[in-house]
Order: C-alpha cells, then sequence, then structure tokens
C-alpha cells in the first residue's frame, strides 16, 4: 500500500494503524513523492490525502488514470461539499473518506476496494429467473450494455467513462436489473460495510452515475424508492 499524507501526525498514525491491520505500508509526504513511489514499485492500493503541497491528491489521481493505471484509489479529503467530492470521483478516485475519519472507516473501505479486484465479485443479489445477462462476460439490461472483463459501459451507441465505483455499482444494478436494491445491500456489496443511515455516500454516487447515463429525452434508469433503496428499469 502507498500512503501519501502531509501532516506527518497522521501520516504517521495512519501508517502505524495499517501496519498493525497487516498492511504493507509505504508513506510519503506529497504528490511528487508518490507519483515516483508508484511509478517505482506498484502498489496494490493508494490512499490519498486530497490537499498536498505541490502536486495534490486530485493531480496524482490525474497522472495516473491518463498513465492507464487502474490501481484502487481511496482518497482523504476535509471537504465536505459534494461539488468537492465529485472532483475526486471525477479525476478517477474510487472512494473517498472525509476528516476527521474512525479508522476503522478507512480499513473497510480499504478492503472493499481490494475485494473488488477479486474475480467472484459482482454476481447477483437475487437473480430472477429471466436475469438480463448475456454470458458471464457481457451483460445487457434495457439501454444498458456491459463488457464486465473489459469494463466497458454504453448507454445505446454512447460509451461511458465510469471510475471503478461506478462501473461496480452499475454493475450490480444491470445484474439485478426491476429488482430494487436497498441501500444496506448495495453499501454491503460494493462497500463491503453499511455506513448507516446518515452516510451520503450511496446518495453521491448513484447522482453523479445519473449524470452520465442520463440522455435528453430518453427515460432515465436509475430509479430512487424512496426510504428503500434503487431500482434500474426504463420507464
Amino acid at each position: 500500500m502507498l500512503l501519501a499524507e502531509d501532516d506527518r501526525a497522521i501520516r504517521h498514525a495512519l501508517e502505524r494503524a495499517l501496519s498493525l491491520e497487516g498492511y504493507q505500508v509505504t508513506a510519503v509526504a506529497d504528490g511528487v513523492e508518490a507519483l515516483a513511489q508508484a511509478h517505482k514499485s506498484p502498489p496494490d492500493v493508494l490512499l490519498l490525502d486530497v490537499m498536498m503541497p505541490g502536486i495534490d491528491g486530485l493531480q496524482v489521481c490525474r497522472v495516473l488514470r491518463a498513465e492507464g493505471d487502474r490501481t484502487p484509489i481511496l482518497m482523504l479529503t476535509a471537504l465536505v461539499e459534494t461539488a468537492d467530492r465529485i472532483a475526486g470521483l471525477d479525476a478517477g478516485a474510487d472512494d473517498y473518506v472525509v476528516k476527521p475519519f474512525d479508522v476503522d472507516e478507512v480499513f473497510a473501505r480499504l478492503r472493499a476496494l481490494l475485494r473488488r479486484t477479486s474475480p467472484d465479485h459482482g454476481t447477483p443479489v437475487d437473480a430472477p429467473k429471466e436475469q438480463p445477462q448475456v454470458s458471464d462476460r457481457q451483460i445487457e439490461a434495457p439501454g444498458l450494455r456491459m463488457d464486465v472483463q473489459a469494463r466497458r459501459a454504453w448507454r445505446g451507441e454512447r460509451e461511458l467513462e465510469l471510475t471503478r465505483t461506478e462501473f461496480e455499482l452499475l454493475e450490480l444494478l444491470v445484474r439485478n436489473a426491476g429488482i430494487v436494491l436497498d441501500h444496506s445491500t448495495i453499501y454491503d456489496r460494493i462497500w463491503g460495510y453499511d455506513f448507516g443511515p446518515g452516510s451520503k455516500n450511496l446518495a453521491v454516487y448513484v447522482g453523479y452515475l445519473r449524470r452520465k447515463l442520463d440522455e435528453p429525452g430518453a427515460p432515465a434508469l436509475i430509479h430512487t424508492v424512496r426510504g428503500v433503496g434503487y431500482v434500474l428499469r426504463e420507464d
């Protein structure tokens, strides 16, 4: 694991906690060092602070994604506005934790990111008899097509540019098209941990995914079932 955090106290505390949790941690103090280390010895997962001097965490994320590096990235941010969180997702980050954070939440999100690289992730929650699945690699739902192995997705003929988390969320919804998935189920399948009713994490990702899916004059695909969760269907 590569940890980049310019605050010395936070960096040392996280490095110690992660090491005790069993991670092999390389800790650096800024974005320049983070890029150099990532190029020298690619990690299994990156934990990046957003606000760092020189090259910040968002820039590190953009550079790695532009190079085709798909290593899971968890951002640490003190910015709490939705627009700031979206900036991190737009840069290619897979998830984020808002400061001040509970270290157990960091552990949970890291486990989820690493688990989602395993080959058995993404199976249906409760597949109906007429599951809209073409093969293990190609899955479809009304208006959508996904190549799971290549991690590509299309609405009609338009290819979607999705982060890892957005792709995993859309895959879960497509594999369970027509089924209402409650918040707890989605949190468990995507993040491996239910962050509770006060968390806005899922709503942020659903909102951003909708903006990428929606087209003028075309039916909406992701629908909110108030008080329950979300369902993918073409109305």
